[in-house]
């Protein structure tokens, strides 16, 4: 693969629905935290511990904590270079009649905070519900989301479970229901939505270039969806830390942080015809 900005810039001039698949590393600037790999712990576990059915039915309470905590924390982060640079992108194209979609594996929402409007979240996001009865789902930007979760969720291993009772943990509101919510996020062992996966397919089969973002194309989700663009010959440009083993099978591979790599890349092309 090539580092030729000059050359992706003339794919990219050209391009008419551009697809977007972004991870976790592009939120990592915006100093997020994941919970994966080493020191990624919460008290004492691991998200792959606390994000599962399991765990949820074994201890609704404690997941709760761990996901107020994760909501709180992304109330005071902010969308960085990266976030910024695709959504300005998305803008300006559409005024050109040229379409921007994004594919995160993010819950953070900051590709939402940053402005970007045609985005398919395929892990759900931190600021939706979903009732266990049921099954409503539901915008909540609550801070706490219920009184009883206020000042718990603390992370440092020391801190005892709040052991909060199931009827004080969030609530469906919707009429008669009063069902336990549960964060509308994919939780491991869980399958994606069949219809957005269907929406994801429908964007990679019309676009005619894509960008992998902070995630490398051999890891989940990239690698469900990039290889198979680029076997239809359409230009994949890997924008992450490092090279990975799938690296040589797309037309090119941008290293760096994304928030010094992208926002040079979807800059305004010199023969853009600005309204």
């Amino acid at each position: 693969p090539r580092i030729d900005m000059a050359d992706f810039r003339e794919v990219f001039a050209k391009a008419k629905h551009i697809a977007i698949i972004t991870g976790a590393g592009v939120s990592a600037e915006s100093g997020v935290p994941t919970f994966r790999g080493a020191g990624g712990f919460w008290r004492k576990w691991q998200a792959q511990e606390l994000a599962t059915p399991e765990a949820f039915a074994r201890n609704p309470s404690r997941v709760w904590e761990f996901y107020h905590y994760r909501r709180e924390v992304m109330l005071s982060k902010h969308p960085n270079p990266a976030h910024i640079a695709i959504a300005e992108c998305e803008r300006r194209l559409s005024k050109q009649g040229r379409s921007v979609v994004v594919i995160t594996q993010n819950i953070d929402e900051l590709h939402r905070k940053a402005g970007t409007k045609h985005l398919l979240e395929i892990h759900g996001s931190l600021f939706k519900t979903r009732c266990t009865n049921c099954g409503n789902v539901a915008a909540n930007y609550k801070s706490p989301i219920c009184p009883a979760l206020a000042g718990k969720g603390a992370p440092d291993p020391e801190t005892e479970d709040a052991t909060i009772p199931v009827e004080d943990l969030p609530q469906c509101e919707e009429d008669g229901c009063s069902g336990l919510l549960r964060p509308h996020v994919v939780w491991f062992g869980e399958t994606l939505d069949p219809d957005i996966l269907t929406e994801v397919e429908k964007e990679l089969e019309i676009c005619d270039l894509c960008l992998v973002v902070g995630t490398s194309s051999v890891v989940y989700p990239a690698a469900m969806f990039a290889p198979q663009v680029s076997a239809r010959g359409v230009p994949v440009a890997e924008f992450n830390m490092e090279a990975t083993p799938a690296t040589n099978r797309f037309r090119f591979h941008f290293p760096g942080p994304c928030g010094t790599t992208l926002p040079p890349a979807l800059a305004r092309h010199q023969t853009e015809i600005i309204s």
